[in-house]
């Protein structure tokens, strides 16, 4: 069977969600998350978050937190800016443009974001009221390119939207790896009041399913309830998500699996580094993008599976290689060696 490193949730969940789970399994408890579990977490994220202003809710995925969320807060001739890399662009069948808002795209090197990619999109849509009003900025953190935004960069990103009268959303599908970066120094709890919106990603970080978008803004939690209901998002039993949250966020586990994905693909990296091989983009999460000879690439798809990302030239392609919160040593240990003995003697 061959290793795979296609994504960070090709294995089921963490052991103590699955324990809980059946822990809990014949207690009865109200539906649609009012059940203890789910108070018990929201509760335990605000005060981790700092913050009693903030609203939470769960929902069973990514494409689902971020089709709710900027369907319900923009009105229907609102658009989103977003990276052209960004998920709601290429991984979600049009989900956003479905709902009547158009995303307007800015290219950028690393998946990031700046106020000056912004200001070029303000600029070209102010023939009012002939095009759509940009209203909503669409981030990731970490990217879909694996790098992400530190502190300062946040906070600059923050003022120049509340200053042009944007909401700021993130995407938090991978926000423990974002956060426990070796290079990060942005807080959990401040996310609270640089984002208008942010979701907790759980799905790729030892979750059965579930994502935790957490409204920061209050002119934007009114009403928000109506909306997960009628898009279908409202489970009758939500205690499922909220056993997950609460067993990731009652101690640290959330942070700590996040920083193990992270170990494990830094390991990938440093070999590859030391060998020469360069990456297409210079990341320090749970995604790396090693550019190598199509040969080699073949030979390692023998006996591991990963995504070819970019045709560099007509020898060499970025692959993309994940490592999840439960790769193991020995895992890493295997690819490395293969590397070192077969490939780069």
């Amino acid at each position: 069977m061959k290793i795979s490193f296609k994504n960070d949730y090709s294995e089921g969940a963490h052991p103590d969600i699955l324990q809980a789970l059946v822990n809990y399994n014949e207690d009865q408890q109200p539906g649609y998350g009012e059940d203890f579990y789910s108070l018990k977490a929201k509760e335990i994220i605000k005060k981790k978050l700092n913050s009693e202003k903030s609203e939470i809710y769960f929902v069973s995925g990514g494409t689902q937190a971020n089709l709710i969320v900027i369907s319900s807060i923009l009105k229907p001739y609102q658009a989103v800016i977003a990276a052209t890399t960004g998920h709601i662009l290429n991984n979600e069948t049009g989900a956003i443009e479905a709902t009547g808002h158009k995303i307007l795209g800015v290219e950028t090197a690393d998946g990031k974001l700046r106020p000056s990619d912004i200001v070029q999109i303000l600029e070209n849509h102010k023939n009012i009221p002939h095009q759509v009003m940009p209203k909503l900025v669409y981030i990731s953190n970490s990217t879909e390119l694996g790098t992400i935004y530190k502190a300062e960069e946040l906070q600059i990103l923050s003022k120049f939207c509340k200053d042009n009268n944007l909401y700021l959303f993130m995407d938090g599908a991978r926000l423990a790896q974002a956060l426990t970066s070796e290079i990060n120094d942005l807080k959990f709890d401040q996310l609270a009041d640089l984002t208008d919106v942010f979701y907790i990603g759980g799905t790729k970080n030892g979750a059965l399913i579930g994502e935790g978008i957490v409204i920061n803004n209050p002119d934007l939690q009114q009403d928000f309830a109506f909306n997960i209901k009628q898009k279908g998002a409202l489970l009758a039993k939500g205690r499922l998500l909220g056993i997950q949250f609460l067993e990731l966020f009652k101690d640290n586990l959330y942070f700590e699996l996040g920083e193990n994905a992270n170990i494990q693909a830094m390991k990938i990296k440093k070999v590859m580094t030391e060998n020469g091989i360069q990456f297409l983009s210079d990341t320090s999460t749970n995604q790396i993008f090693p550019i190598l000879e199509n040969t080699i690439i073949q030979k390692l798809s023998e006996n591991f599976e990963f995504y070819v990302w970019q045709k560099i030239d007509e020898e060499k392609s970025a692959i993309r290689i994940i490592t999840s919160w439960n790769t193991k040593n020995y895992v890493v240990e295997e690819f490395t060696k293969r590397l070192k003995d077969f490939f780069l003697k």
